[in-house]
């Protein structure tokens, strides 16, 4: 490696959109050559490693526990859905997604300002009260919001552009379905390279700061409030565009698709992966897409009834949980490293 490529590579922004155009890459070749089953499949994983992703900023480097980031996903997804719902005045997707997390941001901060004094499990108690409230204000304001039944995500036309410059690159049609596995990937690659400047700047290491020892962190000068404001409205900013990107993969934004268990699997996702890794959020996002799936099709082929396959998949992915914090506390991409790093030395 050049003197020049080593300086390019260890530079964070250009390390991190050399990642993100390799990243776009395996997408493109992933996408273009499995089923529009498996695209849908593909455009869970992204808004679940959206919502990951800004979870592991928040409890894996600020320290803060949420048990109701499946809340902020619906304000995410409601927005969006509002937006959607009149076909000929709807405004470009990209407006729509922007809207919807600046939504989600704006009372994120709301929320984040008011449990700025809270810590530890005062605040995870704090947003586990919203995670069971915000699906019972859906109900509530059944006209505007549905109610049980929900709001009907119409996708919008593909934009001649996209579609032209799709084809271009795959000399393949993009089909509805493609195309919001693509909106969500892209979403996430942004995310991702914004998340991972974000914790690599003097903002992140003030994250650390505070989660390490937040008495140490006042001494210094570091406002702690401010830095857990600023950390909350960050994750939830993320939230908000899950949600966005979930009703248009789901095409519904109904309150049973926001209980309590969304929270609690995504806390999971980030503890399977590692706390505090991009990389990890990403692997607990996949393990909580396909794993599931997984076990119910080997659970069919070994002669259980559909509903049996059903209930063992939850069984088995807790179960892997469970062995994932006994034996690799550190989850899967941290404990990886505190291998390699005692192998190399």
């Amino acid at each position: 490696m050049t003197a020049f490529a080593q300086r390019l590579w260890y530079s964070t922004l250009p390390r991190h959109l050399l990642l993100a155009g390799a990243g776009l890459i395996a997408v493109i070749l992933v996408l273009e050559s499995t089923s529009a089953f498996r695209n849908g499949q593909f455009a869970v994983m992204a808004y679940m490693g959206i919502a990951a992703g800004g979870l592991t900023v928040l409890t894996g480097l600020n320290g803060q526990l949420s048990l109701g980031h499946g809340a902020f996903m619906a304000i995410g997804a409601y927005t969006t859905a509002l937006l959607l719902s009149d076909r000929d005045s709807a405004p470009p997707l990209l407006v729509v997604l922007l809207v919807a997390t600046l939504v989600t941001l704006v009372i994120g901060a709301g929320v984040g300002v008011a449990a700025a004094r809270l810590h530890g499990p005062y605040i995870a108690g704090a947003t586990l009260a919203l995670a069971v409230a915000v699906p019972g204000i859906a109900r509530y304001f059944q006209d505007t919001l549905g109610g049980e039944q929900g709001l009907t995500v119409t996708v919008p036309d593909v934009p001649g552009w996209f579609a032209d410059a799709a084809y271009f690159v795959t000399a393949n049609d993009l089909s509805s379905s493609k195309y919001v596995a693509y909106i969500g990937w892209i979403s996430l690659i942004v995310t991702y390279v914004l998340l991972a400047n974000l914790s690599r700047s003097r903002v992140g290491r003030t994250w650390r700061a505070v989660r390490d020892d937040d008495v140490a962190a006042e001494i210094a000068g570091i406002n702690l409030g401010r830095a857990r404001v600023l950390a909350f409205v960050v994750s939830t900013a993320c939230a908000g565009l899950a949600g966005a990107v979930l009703a248009l993969a789901v095409r519904l934004a109904a309150p049973s698709g926001f209980m309590l268990t969304l929270s609690l699997a995504l806390l999971s996702a980030v503890v399977l992966g590692g706390l505090g890794s991009l990389t990890g959020a990403l692997i607990g996002a996949a393990l909580l897409t396909f794993l599931p799936q997984v076990v119910t099709g080997i659970g069919l082929d070994a002669g259980l009834t559909d509903l049996q396959a059903a209930e063992l998949a939850p069984l088995v992915y807790g179960l892997t949980t469970m062995l994932v914090v006994i034996l690799a506390p550190a989850g899967i991409v941290g404990t990886a490293r505190i291998a390699w790093r005692r192998r190399r030395s």
